[in-house]
């Protein structure tokens, strides 16, 4: 959830990283703070609680000095949002400054060994835990001979930071991600990362560090992104990468695709509304390259499994969290009904714990859109260390779970920055069609049919153009319901997903009460909750089950309640039943959650904005989810 950045060169490194903060802000955050040390050895820190803007403020009057720092934003996991809370932390007598993402599992039987020794505390966080280990890791080894730890430092000028280094993380049980600078060493930077992610940006004469790309964007096209276990050391010339316990590994240097108008707003108010308009774009590259007309199938080149093996699966679990979780429920029925496997849904946080009897034919797909979120990660290990192949689709290049996982599809939908996912959302939907229809043509499914399914997939950015035309419509909708205080999202079949995430969309940016139901559940408790105060939002396009969402659509209608109705362009019963409409285009069952979850994305964002919301950075939450 944190964000870290790092600059090492021949500029000021403070505006370097503020920017890099003010970029990283999407992960959620309560405080920031930025560490720089002198060529005389000292220390400049600045911190404050709050938005990054506080920081910025109070380094107006007291700047960070200096060609080398190391930054950071902070979502509290120990310790409330305070200054003192706030990172870097310092170790011993302001030997070591680090930042960290992540949690310490074992930070207090630390803590209690680490008082013992004289070490005085002044924050609540496990962080600070990590800062005086390595400033007692490397007395230890300024007065001790070479041990384990040394097998690569020879002649190495950071040798004995990087022996205290991999002492301390030998100690540590939990995940990581840290920057670390040492007083006495002002010309290097320290990262190492366990389930934590981590990249280097390498440029000429200058190296970046940061907990992901997007602070890099127009800073370097040069990449690495670190593996578990890996400490890095960044000179302004040089990049070394060790592994904690085998010594120097090799990195890999990739090509970061982004550019800056991806993380920019581009004349969008918000980052939410720019990515909701990207979407037309983000399906083509989702699809791009991945359809076949001559064999009326999909091909992904990152399954990294023979069309034998996956010819014999026979059962498939998707897992995920939040939104990931309700694109699962999409890929259920689009697996089941293209290709005739059995598919169960897990939420990835219950998976992790539960022990499901598994068949030997059974497959994991893992959906995430950072590829950092921690129970899905652990979802995936538990199923992986059962020797099931685990498979994931993940927005996020060099992400942990992408790591992690046996092979993979990524989305290629671009940043996204707004907190509510949205463009990935849909792409993961796009990805799991083209995943059924594969499955589908590996087994039963006809070249006629999987031709057809490959035309509707080709037209779908259009149609979801179509549907972005009704934004003037939704919001002037959202005027008249923006007060209200509970609303019911209702659709069946492949909207009833659908009806899910509309209802977190609302939830998540507006903070209003919202639920999701199969339509014709109503009846069966939820229908107590109607009242003349209590939009429901109905999603009923043409389709198999249209009938039946209009009878339950005349039950909300029978008692009062205003009624919301996503329908098909041509369609004007429901839009008679309904006391407001908004239409989207006529596509196959199968595409409606994609279309229609349009409009619903449209109507939260309007409705926050008029509530006055944080659409971006809503309370409490965060992008990447990296700790339990």
């Amino acid at each position: 959830m944190c964000g870290i950045v790092g600059y090492i060169g021949f500029r000021e490194a403070q505006d370097i990283l503020l920017q890099g903060l003010r970029r990283l802000e999407y992960r959620g955050y309560d405080s920031a703070g930025l560490a720089g040390v002198t060529s005389r050895g000292k220390f400049c820190i600045g911190k404050a609680a709050g938005r990054i803007d506080n920081l910025a403020a109070r380094l107006v009057e007291d700047p960070v000095r200096g060609s080398i720092g190391i930054g950071h934003t902070r979502w509290a996991t120990h310790g409330a949002a305070t200054d003192e809370n706030a990172h870097p932390h310092l170790g011993g007598d302001n030997s070591v400054a680090i930042v960290h993402n992540g949690v310490i599992e074992n930070y207090r039987s630390l803590k209690d060994r680490l008082v013992q020794q004289g070490y005085i505390f002044n924050s609540a966080t496990d962080t600070e835990v990590i800062a005086h280990l390595l400033d007692s890791c490397l007395e230890q080894v300024r007065h001790a001979e070479a041990d384990a730890f040394d097998a690569d430092t020879s002649g190495n000028p950071y040798s004995t930071p990087l022996r205290a280094i991999r002492r301390a993380l030998a100690q540590l049980q939990g995940t990581y991600g840290l920057a670390i600078l040492f007083r006495d060493y002002p010309d290097v930077i320290f990262a190492a990362r366990l389930g934590s992610p981590l990249v280097v940006g390498v440029g000429d004469g200058e190296h970046f560090v940061a907990s992901d790309a997007s602070p890099l964007v127009g800073e370097t096209e040069r990449i690495v992104y670190l593996k578990d276990h890996e400490i890095a050391v960044v000179t302004a010339d040089s990049l070394q990468v060790s592994h904690r316990d085998q010594g120097e590994v090799q990195h890999n240097i990739e090509v970061l695709e982004t550019q800056a108008t991806d993380v920019d707003l581009g004349g969008f108010a918000h980052y939410m509304l720019k990515e909701i308009f990207e979407q037309p774009e983000s399906l083509r590259n989702a699809m791009r390259g991945r359809l076949s007309l001559d064999e009326a199938t999909a091909h992904f080149g990152g399954l990294n499994l023979p069309a034998s093996e996956l010819r014999n699966v026979d059962r498939i679990v998707l897992t995920g969290c939040g939104t990931s979780w309700h694109a699962a429920l999409v890929g259920e029925y689009l697996i089941e009904e293209f290709a005739r496997i059995p598919v169960e849904v897990e939420y990835a946080s219950e998976l992790r714990y539960r022990n499901p009897p598994l068949d030997r034919h059974t497959l994991l797909f893992a959906i995430t859109q950072s590829g950092e979120t921690a129970d899905t990660l652990a979802a995936l290990r538990e199923v992986k260390r059962k020797g099931h192949p685990t498979l994931a689709i993940c927005n996020v290049v060099g992400s942990t779970i992408a790591q992690a996982a046996d092979g993979g599809i990524y989305l290629h939908a671009g940043p996204e920055i707004g907190v509510a996912s949205t463009k990935a959302f849909t792409s993961q939907c796009a990805v799991l069609t083209m995943l059924a229809l594969h499955f589908g043509r590996l087994r039963h499914m006809s070249f006629g049919a999987g031709s057809r399914v490959i035309d509707q997939l080709q037209k779908l950015p259009d149609f979801v153009a179509q549907a972005l035309e009704e934004n003037d419509r939704i919001r002037q909708i959202a005027e008249k319901y923006y007060q209200a205080e509970n609303f019911l999202y209702l659709g069946r079949q492949f909207n009833f997903p659908a009806a899910l995430e509309g209802a977190l969309k609302l939830k998540e940016i507006s903070y209003i009460h919202a639920e999701g139901y199969p339509a014709a559940e109503m009846k069966h408790g939820p229908i107590a909750l109607v009242d003349e105060n209590t939009p429901s939002v109905f999603l009923i396009p043409q389709g198999l089950v249209y009938d039946k969402v209009i009878s339950n659509m005349e039950e909300i209608k029978a008692r009062g309640g205003p009624v919301i109705a996503i329908v098909s362009e041509n369609d004007e019963h429901a839009a008679h039943l309904a006391d407001d409409v908004i239409r989207v285009p006529n596509v196959e069952d199968f595409l409606q959650p994609i279309v229609t979850s349009i409009p619903l994305q449209l109507l939260a964002y309007h409705i926050a904005v008029l509530r006055g919301c944080d659409v971006d950075k809503p309370r409490n939450l965060a992008k990447s989810v990296t700790v339990e």
